[in-house]
């Protein structure tokens, strides 16, 4: 299934307990020394704590998980806009791509002009629990359209380029 060709508004929210995982899910992140670091080509860069994100106004959305092959998951994800943490960096103009980043180099790019397009921001709630470890607590990127290889688990980082 590709998820760009699923409407997912009529699909049941899968429980929690359902959910699959890819990937590392057992990276333990100590929340006394945990920030999310917001830079590049921004003219202010950010280093929050987990609590500071708390603070930004929530998004919610209904968004499918798509691991082709292992398993779909619809579920309803709270977090930060990625949009409102850039424009509290102050992006500089000549920006184009926004790259998140997780532990052991995971990485994915995504071009500043789908973040108006599709549903993209940092999670850290999944139908109305804290995101669990093995999902990527603390924040997990939730990316509309793409396969769950490219939705980054345990963010530590937003580069502006």
């Amino acid at each position: 299934m590709n998820p760009a060709e699923i409407d997912n508004r009529n699909l049941e929210i899968d429980s929690l307990d359902q959910f699959g995982t890819m990937g590392p899910t057992d990276i333990a992140v100590n929340l006394k020394t945990y920030r999310l670091k917001v830079s590049g080509k921004v003219g202010r860069p950010l280093s929050l704590s987990y609590d500071e994100v708390l603070k930004y106004p929530s998004v919610t959305e209904t968004v499918l998980l798509i691991c082709p092959g292992f398993f779909s998951n619809n579920g309803r994800w709270t977090g930060v806009n990625l949009k409102t943490l850039i424009k509290e960096g102050q992006i500089k103009k000549e920006a184009q791509y926004i790259d998140i980043s997780g532990p052991h180099g995971k990485n994915v790019r995504i071009p500043l002009k789908a973040l108006d397009q599709k549903k993209i921001f940092l999670a850290y709630r999944v139908n109305g629990e804290t995101l669990p470890q093995k999902h990527g607590f603390p924040l997990r990127l939730v990316y509309e359209d793409a396969y769950g290889s490219d939705w980054v688990k345990y963010v530590e980082e937003v580069v502006i380029s």
